[in-house]
């Protein structure tokens, strides 16, 4: 009995530890194969096919983009926040900041469709007033973006991760973290399931994100250099990379995920703002009347009752969360 997980290279998360050491297996008592991934939108390719169970660190908006297309995916955590470890970068000779970004007009850039790093640059492009059919958007990983504009065969990139490293090497972010995050561009990563995998193994899945969550604990508690070691390993980093990376994330508790603050209260109006976005931008074609079905936070919940922790549960949650938790107890 084994499950296939996708996964982010470059891309340093504490579960990259227990990925190590064999914990998930221990805990779910089946062989894990874990493959890695470029774009959150092939890690949906790869769940409508059938060929992943999991995915781990899917940014919110590839999420988002599925399911407005109709597949049937859930939202079972929060796996990182990084406004910092995502951004949009202008070759450096052009001269062009924060300031003068109007001038980005009818220039190039590597943007890859569908994630992230695509509703971050509409959002930026909104604010700095671009019009988005003035640009020449060019469909690339972020590792190939950062090529290209090293090369100067584009303007500007957006991207994340080990790309987006590559990328500053030629230029400065046009917004920092914390001027995204004034402005209402909040940077997320799910981990996701189709949902009927989730209906017929929700022990299972709770198992996973219990074992994901404890790991994010013990980096909070203890950030370790041997930890770092093993992430970066993991993740295919040298370690000074994996510390600068893992510097610019965060990884919430389960019961700050449960909160009004992400799953309890935030994350359903804000797929439903990613969607529109899209939808406006032309990305795609519609959006969900609401993304309530998209989310369901019964797994974390019942992974949090494992640890035994008593979780404040939104009353907006408390029934679903319940009915989940009694399911499992009458498995």
């Amino acid at each position: 009995h084994a499950i296939t997980v996708g996964y982010f290279l470059e891309w340093p998360m504490p579960l990259l530890a227990a990925k190590a050491d064999g914990a998930f297996e221990e805990a779910l008592g089946m062989e894990i194969n874990w493959v890695s991934f470029e774009t959150g939108t092939a890690m949906s390719a790869a769940m409508a096919s059938g060929d992943v169970q999991i995915a781990v660190s899917q940014g919110l908006p590839p999420f988002v983009v599925a399911t407005s297309g109709g597949q049937d995916l859930q939202l079972l955590d929060v796996a990182v926040s990084y406004a910092e470890n995502q951004g949009c970068v202008v070759h450096a000779d052009l001269e062009i900041d924060k300031d003068s970004a109007g001038e980005l007009a009818g220039k190039k850039v590597a943007v890859p469709l569908g994630t992230a790093a695509h509703y971050s640059f509409i959002r930026h492009m909104n604010h700095f007033g671009v019009p988005l059919d003035s640009l020449s958007i060019v469909d690339m990983p972020p590792p190939e973006g950062a090529n290209a504009l090293g090369q100067k065969a584009v303007d500007f990139a957006c991207g994340y991760g080990g790309g987006l490293t590559s990328m500053k090497e030629f230029g400065d972010v046009l917004l920092t973290g914390p001027e995204k995050q004034e402005i209402g561009i909040l940077v997320f990563d799910v981990t996701s399931a189709p949902a009927g995998y989730v209906a017929e193994n929700g022990d299972t899945v709770a198992k996973f994100l219990k074992v994901t969550a404890d790991a994010n604990a013990e980096w909070a508690a203890n950030p370790s250099e041997e930890m770092l070691a093993v992430i970066a390993e993991q993740s295919g980093m040298d370690l000074e990379a994996a510390r600068g990376a893992i510097g610019t994330m965060s990884f919430p508790s389960i019961e700050d995920q449960l909160s009004e603050a992400w799953l309890g209260g935030n994350a359903v109006p804000f797929m439903k703002g990613v969607a529109d976005v899209f939808v406006e931008a032309g990305s795609i074609d519609s959006a969900l009347d609401s993304y309530e079905g998209a989310l369901n936070a019964g797994p974390l919940a019942a992974a949090g009752a494992m640890g035994m922790v008593n979780i404040a549960v939104p009353a907006s949650m408390a029934d679903a969360v319940n009915g989940f938790v009694k399911y499992l107890k009458s498995q």
